[in-house]
């Protein structure tokens, strides 16, 4: 421990556990849990944030272990399955299972065609029947013009929103003008240098809060207020400790007029509790998670020593 660490939170713990599919580029996730009298939080970024975005993360895992969180509206939380970019049989598979009424889907892998993205959309929507809503996330993949395109083809099936599609805010408001489908800003908000001021005026319709790289489910809600637009709240692929706290800001929003994108546990082989955070009839109980698996996700030496360096780094 650390002087920066409050007084009431107790040692790290780090895990890790592979994916069911390889997702935003990676084939392991893991991160680290933190306890605290309020309970667990969790500190998982990525590895392309450095160290000044990962102490927002930082602040998430403290606000969980030892705030708590705001009192909930609601007493379960309406969530997508999200679908890999995995071929059609298997994202069929992935929706039929998952019993909910709203799919994620993934496209723009590089290693994928517009082809590919689309016989996977289509495969969904065949899953989830004319009633189903259907969203797409390119990770800020293409450029205006091929948005354009992707977005109109894609848009036969049907689609509730596009998720960053472009990378900057420009190329969002130029697409907007463009597309007559809803556009929702992910990265564009918080990878920003201050997501309360970001100008989305014009950008987007939409915008994605994510607990942790926000700063806290306070912060977050912060970021909601500040923009006065419809939210989704989704996951930074954490484990269920992570989650809840996505649970949370979900359960804790005045509206909450999409489904969210928080049923990603599924995504994981494995959880650091024995009663993970998966949807039932499509949605999520609001509801503490307890990692009582810690033992058997344990990072290895490397792995831990790893996350631990990067922990001293973001306290430091």
């Amino acid at each position: 421990m650390t002087s920066a660490d409050p007084p009431q939170l107790d040692g790290a713990r780090v895990w890790s556990v592979p994916m069911r599919a390889r997702f935003r580029g990676i084939d392991v996730r893991d991160g680290v849990l933190v306890q605290g009298s309020a309970g667990w939080g969790e500190f998982s970024p990525f590895w392309d944030y450095d160290v000044a975005e990962s102490r927002r993360w930082w602040a998430a895992a403290v606000e969980a272990a030892c705030e708590g969180w705001p009192a909930p509206v609601r007493d379960a939380v309406p969530v997508n399955v999200t679908v890999p970019a995995v071929d059609p049989e298997r994202a069929h598979a992935i929706v039929a299972a998952s019993r909910c009424r709203t799919a994620k889907v993934k496209v723009a892998d590089p290693e994928q065609t517009a082809a590919d993205d689309l016989a996977r959309v289509e495969a969904v929507r065949d899953a989830l029947g004319p009633d189903g809503a259907i969203r797409v996330d390119a990770n800020a993949a293409w450029d205006v013009d091929t948005a354009v395109a992707r977005i109109r083809e894609l848009g036969r099936v049907g689609l509730e929103y596009v998720e960053q599609p472009c990378a900057s805010l420009a190329e969002l408001a130029a697409l907007r003008r463009r597309i007559d489908v809803r556009v929702a800003a992910d990265e564009a908000v918080r990878r920003a240098v201050d997501p309360l001021r970001v100008d989305l005026r014009e950008a987007c319709d939409v915008v994605v809060l994510k607990v942790q790289p926000l700063g806290g489910v306070r912060a977050a809600m912060r970021v909601a207020e500040a923009h006065g637009l419809p939210c989704v709240v989704s996951s930074a692929l954490e484990s269920s400790v992570g989650i809840a706290a996505g649970v949370a800001l979900a359960a804790a929003l005045p509206e909450l007029p999409f489904a969210c994108g928080l049923a990603t546990v599924a995504l994981l082989d494995g959880d650091v509790t024995s009663a993970p955070l998966l949807p039932v009839d499509g949605a999520l109980p609001v509801r503490a998670v307890t990692p009582d698996r810690l033992a058997e996700v344990a990072a290895d030496p490397a792995i831990e020593a790893r996350w631990r360096a990067r922990l001293d780094a973001v306290r430091g």
